[in-house]
């Protein structure tokens, strides 16, 4: 299939992200994953073909995964297959075939609710200098990309424009209840608990991640985290595979850090706009999302 880098269905009111193009359906949305890549906070020029449809192939496993392992687990889906979407989307199938969902519309907590098991990236910054990583103080002495004792909550603010800043839970609650981000941090927790313990079973490390929660008034009077967006892709976590890992150095990924590392031999600024990906990186890259898909559903990508 032919990359798809801006989806476009006319006359329909449509936000456009990093990764997915949001159309406003009412009291649904629409949600279309492209095959954009986004490094650095930069939405590179060079689509990366078939990213879209892994991305939401591999949300839609973990969706239907995690909802029968996590008790009231409440998630956005409403439908995932294309057929059953409303008449007025049909003609445009070919753009949404694989790489679309039609989602309940939700309020987005204005946080990111990451998750980390091992000590890594921004992290392992804000550790060297202070040991502590969003007001969590962990131990003396661990070593880059270590395992943690126990997973811990490292929210950050959800910057419209340029970087995510971390901040501490007291900061998170303060913006949105702390009945309300105690549930999000106990359920992104959970979530990843779960999914890191079945991932370890497929080869595969899932050193951190990150989820998106929402709330409606017709879910526990607005009380209760939605799981939303994407879950546990390459886009949003960092996967490492088990049998080639080894603390106290980078290690070898399934996600975007491949063109994260290319990026850093450039001499380029990291400010819009992001510079042409060669075909090497875009194939490289391309394997390494859908080798990411095959080893975690036990499913063929095609």
């Amino acid at each position: 299939m032919p990359a798809i880098y801006h989806s476009h269905i006319p006359n329909v009111p449509m936000r456009r992200g990093k990764v997915r193009d949001v159309y406003d359906l009412g009291d649904a949305v629409l949600i279309v994953a492209s095959d954009r890549i986004s490094a650095f906070d930069v939405i590179m020029p060079t689509p990366v073909p078939d990213k879209g449809r892994v991305l939401t192939g591999l949300s839609n496993f973990w969706f239907e995964f995690l909802s029968k392992r996590i008790p009231g687990l409440q998630t956005h889906l409403i439908y995932t297959d294309v057929k059953r979407y409303p008449a007025a989307l049909q003609p445009y199938a070919n753009q949404l075939e694989g790489r679309s969902v039609l989602a309940k519309k939700s309020k987005v907590l204005p946080i990111e609710c990451v998750v980390r098991g091992y000590i890594t990236g921004s992290g392992w910054k804000d550790y060297q200098k202070s040991g502590i990583v969003s007001g969590v103080t962990l131990p003396p002495g661990l070593k880059l990309c270590d395992k943690l004792p126990t997973p811990i909550f490292t929210p950050t603010t959800k910057a419209e424009a340029g970087h995510d800043m971390p901040i501490s839970f007291d900061e998170a609650a303060q913006q949105v209840g702390v009945d309300l981000m105690t549930k999000a941090r106990d359920l992104a927790i959970a979530l990843y608990t779960t999914a890191a313990t079945y991932a370890a079973t497929r080869g595969i490390i899932i050193a951190d991640t990150k989820f998106e929660f929402g709330t409606r008034p017709d879910v526990d009077n607005g009380q209760t985290p939605i799981l939303i967006d994407e879950a546990l892709t390459p886009d949003s976590s960092r996967f490492w595979p088990a049998d080639q890992y080894a603390p106290g150095r980078d290690q070898p990924s399934f996600d975007k850090q491949y063109v994260r590392n290319y990026l850093e031999t450039l001499h380029w600024n990291k400010t819009p706009p992001g510079p042409e990906l060669p075909p090497d990186v875009i194939q490289n890259t391309r394997a390494k999302y859908v080798e990411a898909y095959e080893r975690l559903t036990g499913r063929k990508f095609d």
